[in-house]
């Protein structure tokens, strides 16, 4: 009886980007850890490789800014990631999968806006006075019996 063979589908990271399955890298190697019988023989790690610089995935805003978010992690240009937890090569790899489709989530998300700076209540004013005061009569009355305290 035959193996089928895996056949991925292009990466959908969201409605504007999908990567197609010729943009990504696959590497295979001999996990460590538990395995049994076959540890020896299986080649279960994964390592994917995702040519960021050169993608034409992401539209040229998109990829500015993913590079400019995964700088650190980037090796010339490509974003690797690793997965070994699993004795089986078909879940590493979708777990790489997974984890690419989330740090780019991550990477090409818009930025937070900016926050607006507001001015404290009266209310909350008077009460963080009110506090200090209190705070200071406490700290007066640890001090020598002679002093005055308001």
């Amino acid at each position: 009886m035959r193996h089928a063979y895996w056949v991925a589908d292009d990466l959908v990271v969201s409605k504007s980007v999908v990567i197609p399955q010729a943009e990504l890298g696959w590497k295979f190697s001999r996990s460590s850890g538990p395995g049994g019988q076959s540890v020896n023989t299986t080649d279960s790690k994964v390592q994917l490789t995702f040519n960021l610089t050169n993608s034409g995935a992401l539209s040229e805003h998109l990829r500015a800014r993913a590079i400019a978010r995964l700088e650190s992690k980037l090796v010339d240009g490509c974003l690797v990631i690793t997965a070994s937890e699993q004795r089986s090569q078909l879940q590493n790899r979708r777990a790489a999968e997974q984890r690419l489709v989330e740090v780019l989530k991550e990477a090409t998300a818009p930025p937070p806006r900016a926050r607006r700076p507001t001015k404290p209540t009266k209310a909350s004013a008077e009460r963080r006075i009110k506090e200090k005061k209190g705070r200071g009569r406490t700290k007066a009355l640890r001090g020598s019996t002679n002093k005055d305290v308001d």
